[in-house]
């Protein structure tokens, strides 16, 4: 499989929110700190859909295309879906240091790259991850040492409310074997245990209630002091 090279593709365009202006008024709004949203979930707990419903209602945010030596799925496009790798140039990446967190899982390799990140940060765009319990963790880890990170990092755990749900979930996917759903259900049982050491855990409930819950979490988000400059006085 001939390898990609992610910087190459990194066309997302995005409007610093510094630039938004009141109407009638010369001066801009207060500068707002980006947020890098996490949202992580079981295999099958839904969190890709509650992305793209997330990305539709807010248009301004920036997604990030994470790298994955696994195959593509029926309907994925490398270099939208995720930049495809194969194990030779996922490994080169990593002993450059290119990823900001990398894990193996259900032994393909998935990684995000900082300047997919960073780079969209900077330019004061809303972040959005999809990513897994592992990487998650390693986020929050580098989180701890990098305040830029730290400042903007806001981490969401989604579950299915039983693991009876998600199996029935795995099962209408049809993409695993039963034996592969079953290790995956043990899996989703200790991701799910992790759920404390989220900002938020949101119980899934319907597509519609979980993108409402995650808007008032961004929106909440946005207003805390530590991101938002204060007005004139």
């Amino acid at each position: 499989m001939e390898s990609v090279k992610p910087e190459s593709k990194m066309n997302v365009e995005s409007r610093p929110m510094s630039d938004t202006k009141t109407e009638g008024a010369s001066k801009p709004l207060p500068i707002i700190s980006p947020l890098l949203l996490v949202i992580s979930a079981p295999s099958g707990g839904g969190k890709t859909t509650l992305c793209e419903q997330l990305l539709a209602a807010r248009p301004s945010m920036a997604r990030v295309i994470t790298c994955t030596t696994r195959q593509p799925r029926p309907g994925e496009r490398d270099g939208v879906h995720y930049y495809f790798l194969n194990a030779e140039d996922f490994l080169k990446r990593v002993q450059a240091g290119n990823f900001l967190e990398h894990a193996t899982v259900f032994g393909n390799s998935y990684g995000t790259l900082k300047s997919e990140v960073l780079g969209k940060l900077r330019q004061g765009s809303d972040v959005l991850l999809n990513i897994d319990v592992q990487g998650a963790a390693a986020i929050r880890q580098k989180a701890e040492s990098d305040p830029e990170l730290k400042r903007s990092l806001v981490s969401i755990f989604l579950t299915p409310p039983s693991i009876a749900i998600l199996e029935e979930r795995l099962k209408r996917r049809g993409t695993d074997s039963p034996a592969v759903i079953q290790k995956r259900l043990a899996v989703a049982r200790q991701e799910i245990a992790q759920w404390k050491n989220f900002d938020y855990l949101i119980i899934s409930a319907s597509i519609a209630e979980d993108l409402r819950r995650t808007l008032a979490i961004v929106e909440a988000e946005k207003m805390r002091t530590m991101r938002a400059q204060p007005p004139e006085v």
